[in-house]
């Protein structure tokens, strides 16, 4: 048993998990220690690669916890439901979320090392180091015409139906609900990595960028009206790119310390 549970049935661990994320980010925004841990500040600092990678990854979990968690708990629930009569319940959910962490783990270290080939060809490439924002431009058109593709509908269409997802993959004990959760996870990288790279760019604990593309992926996924505002959300994406293509002046604050 991992906790108390909730009415819903989700375990207390969970949404707990979810609040210390976010007052960590505060206290990482508020004091300044954020900046310590953007994956810029590691890149051209003095640290190893290795010794870099390794912080961030930490900030990075912290990071899931804040933003994905919130969109998973749909998948909790019934998941909480349908094993409910296992032997070894609390294995089974921990098993679970460290499936779908795993993924997401994965997507924030290929975002990491990528960043750091980026840098590397900036460096070698003048011309790009005196137009930096035409990356940052690059990075909101791309996430902007991600929301108009096949996969990111289809990715969608199974995050936003989590009990029929379930009832095809469910097995009791925990390997299996750590494959679950790693399907599930995937699933949700094919949705969401477009605008998890948006906050990749931003960086760590930057609040403003963290709660609005938290509430646009968790709507998406639980709202009324998420399937309309999926291309919304890409009109305007691919509008601010443009906009920060043209005229370097519409690059988003956190985004042009990154650069």
């Amino acid at each position: 048993m991992i906790g108390a549970r909730r009415a819903g049935g989700i375990p207390l661990m969970i949404p707990a998990a979810i609040a210390a994320a976010w007052v960590l980010a505060v206290i990482a925004q508020t004091t300044g220690s954020a900046k310590l841990l953007h994956h810029d500040a590691l890149v051209e600092g003095t640290l190893p690669v290795w010794a870099a990678l390794a912080l961030f990854i930490l900030a990075w979990q912290a990071m899931i916890a804040a933003m994905m968690l919130p969109s998973i708990l749909p998948l909790v629930r019934v998941f909480a439901i349908a094993s409910a009569q296992q032997a070894r319940r609390g294995a089974a959910m921990v098993a679970l979320l460290a499936g779908y962490a795993a993924v997401w783990t994965g997507f924030g270290i290929l975002a990491f090392v990528g960043d750091v080939a980026l840098h590397r060809f900036v460096d070698r490439t003048p011309w790009l180091a005196s137009h930096s924002w035409l990356i940052a431009g690059g990075i909101l058109a791309m996430a902007g015409a991600f929301q108009f593709t096949p996969l990111k509908d289809a990715c969608l269409s199974k995050c936003r139906l989590p009990g029929t997802y379930l009832m095809r993959h469910y097995r009791r004990g925990a390997a299996a609900a750590f494959r679950l959760g790693r399907g599930h996870g995937l699933t949700c990288v094919g949705c969401c990595w477009a605008l998890m790279l948006l906050m990749f760019a931003a960086g760590i604990a930057h609040l403003w960028w963290m709660a609005a593309l938290t509430a646009v992926m968790v709507y998406e996924k639980v709202g009324q009206y998420g399937k309309r505002a999926v291309p919304l959300v890409g009109a305007l994406l691919l509008l601010w790119g443009v906009l920060v293509i043209v005229h370097p002046v519409w690059l988003p604050a956190p985004v042009s310390g990154a650069l």
